[in-house]
């Protein structure tokens, strides 16, 4: 946050608004409960700056549009016949569909995703950003790695917001439950490796995670495609994400070189 310039008035002003959403929206169910004097009785937040967060909440969980297109068209891409290989990797594509041509072209691959936005423009903006490539003749090609936010970026701000909220939110209802744990919130963390070791586990981490990520979004894409008839269940949200952390040096409590110890946390993140 010091980096970035969020000094601590900021921040103890994004504190309270956020007192007051999570009050509003999760500790005070009915209507009737939900007044000014109310949740600022609960909360410790002057009434008159409850009154301006209610008046200017807005909903943080929705996506940018950029976030919304991108990263809608390159999960359909990674995880979705018929643009994918019978080894589930992205086809290269051609930019326009031919006649009496059966591949699906980029221009297709947009436009089961959206209509609002021209195929050409995209193509244009994941040139810019290194997303696609051009080969001949004219194939749009995936890069293995894309849609691998810039730092700072939009997409990488939005997306460092929700998987932190969602993983504590896990993590707090796993500490809250009174019997078995709703959410999955495992880690398996080493110390006392070696850097060559650390380095080696970093990178079979990064590869095993990139699979079972790919693989739940190909199952999420099955799932919807087999079923796009609106239904009048409430809607649900499901977020499936994987972490690689590493760090020289060793806690107090560090094992010594060689004798490498895992710890697999269950129910909570440490």
């Amino acid at each position: 946050m010091l980096r970035n310039g969020v000094t601590f008035p900021v921040l103890t002003d994004a504190l309270r608004r956020l007192f007051v959403d999570v009050a509003a929206t999760d500790i005070l169910k009915g209507a009737a409960e939900q007044t000014d004097s109310r949740i600022s009785l609960l909360t410790g937040v002057h009434r008159k700056l409850v009154r301006h967060f209610r008046e200017m909440r807005l909903d943080a969980t929705v996506a940018p549009e950029v976030v919304t297109v991108t990263s809608g068209i390159i999960a359909r891409w990674r995880g979705s016949p018929p643009f994918v290989d019978a080894a589930g990797n992205p086809q290269p594509l051609p930019r326009l569909g031919e006649p009496g041509d059966a591949r699906p072209s980029f221009d297709a691959l947009v436009r089961s995703v959206t209509t609002d936005i021209r195929s050409r423009a995209v193509l244009d903006d994941w040139l810019a950003r290194g997303f696609v490539q051009v080969a001949p003749p004219d194939l749009v090609v995936l890069r293995v790695d894309a849609f691998v936010p810039l730092p700072g970026a939009a997409e990488q701000l939005f997306y460092f917001a929700r998987n932190l909220q969602d993983h504590v939110a896990a993590a707090v209802a796993n500490i809250s439950a009174a019997d078995v744990a709703p959410f999955l919130d495992r880690s398996v963390h080493y110390d006392g490796l070696t850097p060559a070791q650390a380095r080696e586990l970093e990178a079979f981490a990064r590869t095993t995670a990139m699979q079972a990520l790919l693989e739940v979004n190909r199952k999420a894409l099955e799932l919807v495609e087999a079923d796009r008839a609106p239904g009048g269940d409430t809607p649900v949200r499901v977020n499936f994400g994987a972490f690689v952390f590493s760090e020289s040096g060793s806690p107090a409590d560090a094992t010594p070189p060689g004798e490498a110890r895992r710890t697999a946390a269950d129910g909570v993140a440490e």
